[in-house]
């Protein structure tokens, strides 16, 4: 009689972004019993989003299925809402039908992110737009050519059109640089030829609170780009505060006005429900605290990685990078103890960063180099190109490109 086996460790992971996807690719899955919940059922390729926003790259190309890319796991789209540590169980409720189920675990691995940070200003959450998912950007999209039409309509005063037509940008950070970017190459490249008459009272205006932009990057990069930007006629205010947000206008902390037709916030990152519900040991940003090994402090089977946690007496900022090596690092922890063996704190390797500033040009701050211009726009494009998680991701995207290049990106409202 072929003797009994024990039962795969179940392991449930919260969250498919880059760290969770980074865990589920890397992982051995004849080792666990994996259960995958997360409140949409793809993968998210967020540094080409602002891309998405106007069509140099569609929706599609940079988004992968969790159910196609990790088969034989348990997927339940949902989002986690309630955690009992000596249970071991978590309750979630479905983005589907507002029902909550309950999903035991032996590890679990928190990985849901965070979200924009509205920092409670009056006005935020009603009246600004986001970029953190693809609806999020098929939102913009849709507002950018509304305004162009309602801006065509007869009978508008000057006013009214100039204010349809002034986009602002409220974050000065990668994700609102590299929005307004392509913001600009879209206006002066498609809409020009669409809307001639409207030219003259299109403007886009970047708000950051900072003293200068990109304040991540060497200062010399971050100066190149606000020149930059000034040549491009976008207008970069620093060291100013957004403290109240209107339907048609944005409301400054020195008394000044900026009307918009559309607004677009990008500005920190703070904890979503799901980590503001847990009773877990967190920082003052309310992120998930945990030791060198990604173990959540005062926890033996509870694990935190990405955005929404903290290795204490480190200062990883919060990107995609840091995402991706922790989660390659849990999975090779995870096969590692699965098997008996003992596992090395992690260590995050930085690459460098790296962003488009617009007109085919781009930025780069790495250990060997601080690149700027068309030439790193090159390197822009195959950096991303190359993490890129699947081969159709890669050929959609090369083929977006082309096409846009060829043809134009498309203006349709729908």
């Amino acid at each position: 009689m072929e003797p009994l086996r024990p039962a795969k460790p179940k392991l449930v992971i919260l969250g498919t972004g880059f760290a969770g996807f980074s865990l589920l690719k890397k992982l051995d899955q004849k080792l666990y019993d994996v259960t995958v919940i997360s409140s949409r059922n793809h993968f998210l390729f967020t540094p080409l989003l602002p891309s998405s926003t106007v069509g140099t790259v569609e929706f599609r190309s940079i988004i992968e299925p969790i159910r196609r890319a990790c088969k034989g796991i348990r997927f339940f789209q949902g989002s986690a809402r309630e955690l009992d540590t000596e249970g071991k169980w978590v309750r979630f409720v479905s983005t589907l039908g507002q029902e909550s189920f309950d999903v035991a675990y032996d590890i679990l691995v928190i990985a849901v992110g965070a979200k924009v940070n509205t920092f409670n200003i009056p006005g935020v959450a009603e009246n600004a737009l986001f970029l953190k998912s693809a609806e999020d950007a098929r939102k913009i999209r849709r507002r950018t050519i509304e305004c162009f039409e309602q801006a065509s309509e007869p009978g508008l005063s000057p006013e009214k059109r100039r204010q349809l037509l002034h986009f602002a940008v409220v974050g000065g950070g990668p994700t609102g640089v590299e929005f307004a970017a392509e913001l600009h190459d879209f206006v002066m490249k498609e809409v020009r030829a669409c809307y001639p008459h409207l030219m003259e009272d299109v403007s886009i205006t970047l708000v950051d609170a900072a003293d200068h932009i990109l304040g991540a990057f060497d200062k010399s990069l971050s100066d190149y780009t606000t020149k930059h930007f000034q040549r491009q006629n976008i207008n970069v205010r620093t060291g100013i505060r957004t403290v109240r947000l209107e339907k048609d206008k944005a409301v400054l902390n020195d008394g000044s006005e900026i009307p918009f037709g559309m607004v677009v916030w990008s500005t920190g990152l703070g904890p979503t429900i799901a980590v503001g519900n847990f009773n877990l040991p967190k920082d003052k940003a309310s992120r998930i605290l945990v030791d060198e090994t990604l173990k959540v402090q005062g926890q033996d089977s509870v694990y935190a990685m990405g955005d929404c946690s903290c290795v204490v007496g480190k200062n990883h900022p919060a990107t995609a990078q840091v995402a991706m090596q922790q989660g390659d690092y849990l999975a090779k922890a995870f096969n590692r103890l699965a098997k008996g063996r003992a596992v090395s704190p992690f260590k995050y390797n930085h690459h460098g960063m790296l962003a488009y500033v617009g007109d085919d040009a781009a930025i780069a701050d790495l250990s060997v180099i601080k690149g700027k211009g068309r030439t790193t726009y090159l390197l822009w494009r195959s950096a991303y190109l190359t993490r890129l998680v699947s081969w159709k991701n890669k050929i959609l995207v090369l083929f977006d490109w082309l096409k846009t290049g060829l043809f134009g990106r498309d203006i349709s409202r729908f």
